[in-house]
């Protein structure tokens, strides 16, 4: 009796063991299926991420120590100011159109263009000019027009002292070639911009039966051909032409006709009464100036500050005008 009370005792106490196993091994399982399906999903999270490329974008309003910035489409911008360059800190990360920043590579940052867009940057310091790929939002600091990328500013001549005068052209046609790529080959442009579609509606032209004059005859008119207004030539290039002007790193010389400088605009404008208020409370920080200028058509009066002699005085009165109350206020080269 003891003995088959002992063979029961091990009995119960195999199975006992058998059952502890056994959840151990599906908790093992569950676990192991747990982890894989965890690291597939991170894996295909980070394979997406390392694959996703910059996408074009125009965004939204946003400020800069209380300064205020509207982004949107200018295929006329040309401006004139002081450029600088951005690095180390930023390698690697996103650009504000998603794709990642190599300072080492031919890019830039500006503040209102739409990204991607491409600029013709002038050294105004020592002629050099290159073609340039705006992908990123900035320069952070006032004073400034453009941040290019360290290889940008190592060719265009400036990378040593860190800024430098130049002069800053949109690129229309490859701009809005590049806008059409990435938006798509049918979208429309802007009122006064060309039309980018593939094709246009052709004008169909068919013959009519018309009565003759003074009689019950019809008279079979041939088509006649309708002249047609040539199809505005939209700017086309493909996808090695537009890699080409992303990755180029040819440079020319410009020639540089004068010695250029540096002022402070505190504003333009049409009223000259309001001008000259503005140069009243100005005039204590220095040398204050209205000028007269042409633009569309209208008389503006602007009111400047300098020249400075140099850009860090000029990032100097640019503070200086900015703690007066004139928050539009900007450097400007000349």
């Amino acid at each position: 009796m003891i003995q088959f009370r002992a063979q029961c005792i091990c009995f119960y106490t195999l199975q006992f063991l058998v059952v502890i196993v056994l959840v151990l091994l599906l908790g093992a399982c569950a676990e192991t299926q747990f982890v894989a399906q965890t690291v597939k999903h991170v894996s295909k999270v980070d394979k997406k991420s390392q694959s996703s490329g910059g996408y074009y974008k125009i965004g939204n309003p946003y400020q800069i120590k209380d300064v205020w910035y509207y982004p949107k489409k200018d295929y006329e911008y040309d401006e004139t100011g002081i450029g600088s360059w951005y690095g180390a800190k930023f390698h690697g990360r996103k650009t504000a159109n998603g794709e990642i920043y190599d300072m080492n590579s031919i890019s830039a940052a500006h503040r209102t263009l739409p990204m991607p867009s491409f600029v013709r940057v002038t050294n105004l310091e020592n002629g050099r000019t290159m073609n340039i790929r705006l992908n990123d939002r900035g320069p952070y600091a006032h004073g400034r027009i453009l941040d290019l990328s360290r290889r940008a500013a190592q060719l265009l001549g400036f990378e040593k002292q860190g800024t430098a005068r130049i002069r800053v052209r949109i690129l229309a046609n490859e701009s809005r070639a590049l806008a059409r790529k990435l938006n798509g080959e049918t979208e429309l442009a802007e009122v006064g911009s060309p039309i980018i579609v593939d094709s246009l509606p052709k004008t169909k032209v068919s013959s009519q039966l018309l009565p003759e004059i003074g009689s019950n005859k019809q008279l079979r008119l041939s088509p006649v051909p309708v002249s047609q207004a040539p199809q505005p030539v939209a700017p086309t290039l493909n996808n090695d032409e537009l890699s080409t002007l992303a990755t180029d790193e040819k440079v020319t010389v410009e020639e540089v006709l004068q010695q250029v400088r540096i002022f402070i605009q505190a504003g333009a404008f049409s009223n000259f009464e309001n001008a000259n208020r503005v140069r009243a409370n100005l005039s204590g920080l220095g040398k204050v100036k209205i000028s007269s200028v042409l633009i569309d058509g209208q008389d503006l009066f602007r009111v400047r500050v300098g020249p400075m002699v140099s850009i860090a005085k000029a990032d100097q009165m640019l503070e200086r005008v900015f703690k007066s109350g004139y928050m539009e206020a900007r450097t400007i080269v000349d």
